[in-house]
């Protein structure tokens, strides 16, 4: 076994060093885990000395907080068990320390122990979480906030695990309805090309050795896979460069707000893309208003999960609407950018005073409706692509055998 020197963060969030006796880094770490320290740099010691200085100090711990990113499902499960905990009437303080204890991934063990060393200095919760903006937007901050100025910050953390959790679940269903069709688009892609540049150029040769007259969709087919075949370099780069051209347009300040209202307008797609922010945007003011945040400070809040800028005007118009004494149903309505359904419910619930438990309802249904839109979406493209690539290699084959069929006429018998 080699000797090693450690740095570290123990139990009580406190840096800790020293030397000990392991196999490699890794079988260091696993010990050092045990005894709740978390080595955060090792080194191979001499007589209880590093052999090398912090510069020259293991990276393997670094590189592990570098791709172990805090995920949204890792603050969600995060928040649920801190909301069960002081369910239970376990202290803050204590909480934080058990949560930090159980945490796999270094860089979110560290951010929650900084956390609590915060809360033990007399911090609130809210202030030592808004340290870490990666880990904790400000939505999160906001609410728990709230939760400590009322005194209910366990129902609070509840409803964020519900509001997170329900987020990450349409973003996953959403997101794996649309991968089957993106490989589809790659493999086609990929089949064709392969076709282009290195089949058919084989095949179609000896037509053109022949010398005679080709239909009109050999020669274009001819023409197509040499031209692939002679620029597919630069075919590639310039599909790249395109790509990326198009995507910085998107981003830009003149054409975010084009092509995002050109996206709205779109047949099958607009829809679909409004209804999901619809969904994000009465979820997350429901979310909050439930929790106490103002009203305010809620549509602020809620405009920043909103991806289309469009629809981010919209909601700040409604803000400044609010504010001067308009009710948000009539606000949304002038707005033209909300379903009349969600509007009406929205008219309904101020009117009750029952604003928050409608939004949640409004959210829930398009939620619904969004997940049975994209399987309808992605049940329609499959057979779809299947008759566009069947079409493309029909044409190919047909391309190809009917001048082998004349060619084969020509050398029989009774074609002499």
């Amino acid at each position: 076994m080699a000797l090693y020197a450690y740095k570290g963060v123990g139990p009580g969030g406190r840096n800790v060093n020293g030397v000990r006796e392991a196999e490699s880094p890794k079988a260091l770490r696993q010990l050092m885990r045990k005894d709740g320290v978390v080595v955060t740099e090792s080194a191979l010691s001499r007589g209880g000395k590093a052999t090398s200085s912090a510069a020259g100090l293991s990276r393997e711990v670094r590189l592990g907080e570098v791709l172990s990113r805090v995920s949204v499902s890792d603050v969600a499960a995060f928040t649920r068990q801190m909301a069960t905990l002081l369910r239970a009437g376990i202290p803050l303080a204590e909480t934080l320390g058990a949560l930090a204890d159980q945490i796999e991934k270094v860089r979110f063990k560290v951010v929650v122990n900084q956390v609590k060393n915060a809360v033990n200095e007399g911090a609130s919760l809210a202030d030592s979480l808004a340290k870490h903006p990666r880990a904790f937007n400000d939505l999160y901050v906001s609410m728990v906030r709230a939760g400590e100025a009322a005194g209910n910050l366990d129902d609070v953390l509840g409803r964020l695990a519900d509001f997170m959790e329900a987020s990450q679940r349409l973003k996953s269903r959403v997101t794996g309805a649309l991968i089957y069709p993106a490989i589809m688009v790659l493999v086609c892609a990929g089949i064709m090309t392969i076709l282009m540049v290195y089949v058919v150029p084989e095949i179609t040769r000896m037509f053109v050795q022949q010398g005679k007259t080709l239909k009109w969709n050999t020669a274009l087919l001819i023409a197509v896979s040499g031209f692939m075949g002679k620029y597919l370099l630069f075919l590639v780069i310039g599909t790249i460069g395109a790509i990326a051209g198009f995507v910085a347009w998107t981003r830009s300040a003149g054409g975010r707000p084009v092509w995002h209202r050109l996206i709205l307008q779109m047949p099958l797609i607009g829809p679909l893309l409004r209804m999901v922010a619809v969904a994000r945007f009465a979820r997350t003011l429901g979310t909050m208003l439930q929790s106490g945040v103002p009203m305010l400070r809620s549509l602020e809040i809620s405009r920043e999960v909103i991806g289309n800028v469009i629809i981010k005007k919209a909601i700040d118009d409604a803000r400044v609407a609010v504010q001067e004494g308009e009710s948000l149903a009539l606000t949304l309505k002038k707005s033209k950018h909300f379903p009349a359904s969600m509007i009406h419910m929205v008219a309904v619930g101020e009117r009750a005073g029952e604003l928050e438990q409608m939004l949640t309802r409004v959210a829930d249904a398009y939620d619904a409706e969004v997940e049975a839109k994209v399987t309808r979406v992605t049940t329609a493209l499959e057979p779809l692509m299947l008759v566009v690539m069947g079409a493309a290699v029909g044409f190919i084959v047909i391309s190809i055998l009917t001048p082998m069929m004349d060619l084969a006429k020509l050398g029989s018998p009774r074609g002499r």
